[in-house]
């Protein structure tokens, strides 16, 4: 068993996610579509790339949003 960083964004009328460790991005018109969609593009991924040229560990990340007041 692997994990894998997924990043989900509401973009427009669809939620567009990606994998940002292996390049890989779908999208979907519900957030359960996208995380369904981004499941089966990376098992396709590792199906035709394998796993050998991964690192064996990822690293923690920790994604935030930060407000910035517009002039």
């Amino acid at each position: 068993m692997r994990s894998f960083i997924v990043s989900i964004q509401k973009e427009d009328r669809f939620y567009v996610a990606r994998c940002p460790e292996l390049y890989v991005t779908t999208q979907g018109e519900t957030l359960e579509q996208a995380q369904a969609n981004i499941r089966e593009a990376i098992e396709l991924y590792l199906e035709s790339f394998g796993v050998d040229d991964l690192p064996s560990e990822t690293s923690k990340s920790y994604w935030t949003t930060v407000e910035i007041a517009s002039a």
